[in-house]
């Protein structure tokens, strides 16, 4: 097993932050040089790197070949990247070169070649996996530092990469701007605003299932040797059972939630009654309607042969007035 170093420590609780223009970006980069193959697109990522956390905002595209049979045959354009970086300079300072992507979508025996290429540009630049061609549940990416890997039995040390955790934030103006982007393209399938929400529901829960059976499965290889325990990870997994609500049937906590159940589903049978007094109540105005219409059109054609019936009266005793004056 290999031994730790003060670096793995460091890096090991360093959360690297990526926001929904950063995929969006590479999604698009994937599309437009990669669209129906396997071969995979690199980028830099900028941001701020904040020491234990790193905040990938922004994101371009680089000029990246590579042969798919030699994987230490590739071409990544450095001198373009410099170019770029000093245009973003001008229009953003803050933002500044946190590392690189690629579209994976699992790691290659040349990133390590490539992340050291990055390193003439920053110290420590983090690696990001974006996968957009993902069908599983949950986060399209993975966050990897180069770290040296001591061997217990004294041989040479050797790069390698080590995962850390990423997530996805955004700020409230990402999140419109984001919304707006993505109202175009939501799936026409769904119909109203209540089928979107139910569909991103069940998506959520279906993610939640798969992540509580990796902790199952975690759990079990522990308990049978297969995998060493973790310490920090129990007592995350310790802090999600305690913010678990008490739901015996006798506690507190299950009464409330069995009384905030019943208000809801008042609200829903009220708002049935309601829904179909309002249909009966149109339905029996629509009669009304058809019954007023139907004895005005009676009363029209009985109107009408009334009056015919007089006109022929009248020219019948004109015709005998007529006859009388002869």
């Amino acid at each position: 097993m290999p031994a730790t170093t003060q670096e793995t420590i460091s890096l090991s609780s360093t959360n690297v932050i990526i926001h929904p223009l950063v995929l969006l970006s590479v999604t698009d980069h994937a599309s437009r040089s990669a669209s129906g193959s396997r071969k995979r697109v690199v980028g830099i990522l900028l941001g701020q790197d904040n020491g234990k956390t790193i905040n990938a905002a922004n994101s371009f595209a680089v000029p990246f070949e590579e042969d798919e049979r030699d994987a230490k045959t590739w071409f990544l354009d450095h001198d373009y990247i410099t170019g770029m970086m000093e245009m973003f300079k001008k229009v953003n300072a803050r933002e500044k070169m946190v590392g690189w992507y690629h579209t994976g979508p699992r790691l290659r025996s040349s990133d390590l070649e490539i992340n050291e290429l990055m390193k003439r540009f920053i110290p420590r630049p983090v690696m990001v996996i974006v996968n957009p061609r993902q069908r599983d549940v949950g986060i399209p990416t993975d966050a990897y530092f180069a770290v040296e890997e001591i061997k217990d039995d004294g041989t040479a040390t050797q790069k390698t990469f080590m995962h850390v955790p990423s997530t996805i934030e955004a700020e409230e103006a990402e999140e419109i701007g984001v919304e707006h982007l993505l109202r175009d393209i939501r799936d026409t399938t769904a119909v109203g605003t209540l089928s979107t929400r139910v569909s991103s529901q069940l998506s959520s829960l279906r993610g939640l299932q798969s992540r509580l059976l990796e902790i199952r499965d975690y759990l079990q290889a522990v308990v049978e040797g297969k995998l060493p325990v973790n310490h920090q990870i129990i007592y995350d997994l310790q802090d999600i059972f305690n913010l678990l609500p008490d739901l015996d049937k006798n506690s507190e906590a299950a009464k409330s939630f069995a009384v905030d159940n019943n208000d809801r589903l008042l609200v829903v049978y009220l708002s049935s009654l309601i829904r179909a007094v309002i249909a009966l109540h149109g339905l029996i105005n629509n009669r009304r309607e058809n019954e007023k219409g139907e004895e005005e059109a009676s009363n029209t054609i009985t109107n009408g042969t009334s009056a015919k019936e007089g006109a022929d009266d009248a020219k019948k005793e004109d015709g005998k007035e007529e006859k009388k004056k002869d």
